[in-house]
């Protein structure tokens, strides 16, 4: 009799351990409800962030993944339409993308104007005994005038950065340009400078300086990014951005 109570009791215990097992490994795991309510904002997310560059979700988890590969190592931080037209699978996607860049960008430097015509305004309203900012050609590098000229470029984040230095490049006006984004740091320098080619002739020359910027930007760039400077007797004078 005794035996059979020892062995019930046994039996009791273990379906115990059992349930409570089950129980704290059931608990552990997302109920198909949480994972519904988690599949629905990742897909709202997605659909969101698509609507603001006027692509479909579908799209934007392409983007995701080439940003996951080789691209993102390559070029990180690209934005979804210069991401997805270079990686384009057809001429004709390729230029399909090329105009949806083209209307954005177009979008941008219009808002871009309006505001640089309010910080116009805000120089000659706050600080009149200062060198004002006048804007230049945003077509490309203005002619008119010689003189040296001063390239402020970010390391990160700056799609138009790289198009803007090889233009200045090109152009036969010595230019200093400025990392903004260096932190002071000589070795971020000179690995960006490297990346970038600059040429080392031109360096030695002193056509061409590397600099930290050291605050000059906000005080003269008028919040654009990348853009060319060139100072002449009536002060700085924005030549492209």
């Amino acid at each position: 009799m005794k035996s059979y109570r020892f062995v019930g009791l046994a039996s009791l215990l273990l379906c115990g351990s059992v349930n409570a097992a089950f129980a704290e490994v059931q608990g552990e795991q997302p109920s198909a409800v949480e994972n519904s309510r988690t599949m629905q904002t990742q897909v709202q997310t997605t659909t969101q962030q698509a609507g603001q560059w006027g692509l479909g979700p579908e799209e934007m988890q392409r983007y995701r993944e080439l940003m996951a590969g080789p691209r993102g190592v390559q070029s990180p931080g690209l934005d979804p339409l210069s991401t997805l037209g270079i990686e384009a699978r057809s001429d004709a996607e390729r230029r399909e993308y090329a105009d949806k860049w083209v209307r954005a960008e177009f979008a941008r430097t219009e808002k871009e104007l309006r505001f640089q015509r309010e910080v116009n305004a805000a120089w000659q309203r706050l600080y009149p005994q200062v060198l004002p900012v006048s804007m230049g050609s945003s077509a490309g590098i203005a002619h008119d005038t010689g003189g040296r000229l001063a390239l402020f470029v970010r390391a990160k984040d700056c799609t138009q950065c790289d198009a803007r230095l090889s233009a200045v490049l090109a152009d036969p006006r010595p230019v200093d340009i400025y990392l903004v984004d260096s932190r002071g740091d000589d070795a971020v320098l000179r690995q960006w400078a490297g990346a970038h080619r600059i040429p080392p002739e031109r360096v030695r020359q002193h056509s061409v300086t590397l600099n930290h910027d050291g605050g000059l930007w906000m005080r003269v760039g008028s919040g654009l990014m990348p853009v060319v400077l060139q100072q002449g007797s009536d002060g700085w004078h924005i030549a492209a951005y």
